[in-house]
């Protein structure tokens, strides 16, 4: 079943072309290899990506040829993604001021550390 049909089947994604392109950048990963909006997925592959607020992962259970109701679908695939950060959370990150140029290198790193996203 093709990548971009089951992640819209399971509501993951709110259309198929939104799927389509966030799998055309190469932002979707199946099984850690980058995917193609055609690649194949078969039961036991783990499909990751990047949502706004967190690091998404989920293992899929069930290919669904059509997209069906909320309840069927999440029994489809299993969410092994962190929980999302809460409000709090995501205010701790600092945010740069208005009109204050892009980042230097060393407020990047300091910046990815913040966000616990640096890999050192």
């Amino acid at each position: 079943m093709r990548a971009d049909v089951w992640l819209w089947a399971v509501r993951l994604f709110k259309s198929r072309s939104a799927s389509a392109a966030l799998l055309r950048a190469g932002r979707v990963r199946v099984n850690d290899v980058v995917a193609k909006p055609a690649t194949s997925v078969a039961v036991g592959d783990t499909i990751t990506w990047r949502d706004p607020l967190r690091d998404r992962k989920v293992v899929v259970l069930e290919l669904l040829p059509k997209r069906v109701g909320a309840p069927l679908a999440v029994k489809a695939y299993r969410d092994e993604s962190p929980p999302v950060p809460t409000r709090e959370e995501r205010a701790a990150v600092g945010l740069r001021d208005r009109g204050a140029g892009r980042p230097t290198k060393r407020e990047r790193r300091e910046i990815d550390r913040l966000r616990g996203t640096r890999r050192d």
